[in-house]
This record gives C-alpha cells, structure tokens and sequence, in this order.
C-alpha cells in the first residue's frame, strides 16, 4: 500500500472509525478517567503504547503461528494473554518513572487489559486483512483517536461541571448525553477522508 492509503487508514481511525466514539469499545476508562485533562491523557498515552505494542506481537503470532498450525481458534485468549502482559509492563514503568500518572490512573491502569478497545484493534486488523505496516498504522490512528476522545470529553465534562444542571440530570445521566452528543459530531467525519485523497 502506498503513502496515500496509509494515511487513510491512520485519518479513518482517528476520525470516523474512531474505537470510542463510533464503534462504542473502551467506553469504562472513556468515562471513569476523563474528569481531568491530565488523567485523559496519560489514560490516551498509555493505551495508544499498549495498543501498538499489542499489534507488534499479536500479528506475527496470528500470522506465524496461529494460522500455520490452525490454532486460530485460540486467537482471543492467546491475544488476551499478550496484552495483560504488556499491561503489567506500562504498569510497571509508570510506577517506577512516573508515580503521579500511575497514582491518578488508579484502578482504570489495570483495566487497559480488559479495554476491549485494545482486543479489538488488534483483531479487526488481522480481519480486515492488513498488512504488518497497515496494523500498525492503524493500532496508532485507533490510539490517537482514543486520546483525542478522552480529551474532548475531558473538556467538556469539566464545562458541564461549570453548569447549572437539573438534579435529575446530574451525575452520570448527563454524562451520557454529552458522550452521545460527542459521538454524533464524530459521525459527521465519514466520507470527508476518502473525499480528501479522492
């Protein structure tokens, strides 16, 4: 694939398949750590390494392994094993080279390895048929693109912090219809990529 699909593929993931906002995956730390810009994105940082690390392994592993065998059909569990381990390896380093990030990640750290964002990239890229070089493309667009949601949404639950809110509507419900309004403005992206490099 040229220069040009590549950078369809990395804009498409970012914007309209974004992981959080149109494909619904990864919504528990999109919600629990999106109060503070700062926790949003040392959440988007860390799942986007994870994200990437876990297409590094688990394509090769699919590819070389799982299918040469006809062992696919152990493909989540083992995909599950690599990415808890890379989990406990981010865990390991924010604890010793940043404690204040790993503080404030609190319990939502651990929970990358259960983020079906994570599974899902790297599934979805060895069903959509790509390449080594397009996974990892597009595991870095799903990343980017679960960063850029955490941080729009941080944004806007602290306006909505700032707000006179019906007490029906505080707390989660009104967390929910912001999250549903940032969603359909990420519906308004599709098409415009393929248009841009048409």
């Amino acid at each position: 694939m040229d220069f040009k699909g590549l950078i369809i593929i990395l804009m498409g993931s970012v914007l309209v398949n974004n992981y959080v906002l149109s494909r619904f995956l990864g919504i528990c730390p999109f919600l629990g750590v999106s109060k503070k810009l700062n926790q949003a994105v040392g959440m988007g940082i860390s799942v986007t390494f994870v994200m990437l690390m876990a297409t590094a392994v688990t394509w090769p592993i699919q590819k070389f392994i799982l299918e040469n065998f006809g062992l696919g059909y152990t493909q989540t569990i083992v995909f599950i094993l690599v990415i808890a381990s890379l989990v406990q390896f981010v865990e390991i380093v924010l604890k010793k080279f940043i404690p204040s990030l790993h503080k404030s990640l609190g319990v939502y750290l651990p929970l990358i390895t259960t983020n079906c964002a994570v599974l899902g990239v790297t599934i979805n890229n060895i069903t959509d048929g790509y390449n080594f070089v397009e996974s990892m493309v597009s595991s870095l667009g799903c990343g980017l693109g679960f960063m850029l949601a955490m941080v729009i949404f941080s944004g806007v639950r602290s306006r909505i912090d700032e707000s006179s809110i019906p007490n029906c509507f505080r707390g989660l419900p009104v967390t929910l219809i912001a999250a549903s309004f940032v969603s359909l403005a990420f519906f308004g992206f599709a098409g415009i990529i393929e248009n841009l490099f048409a």
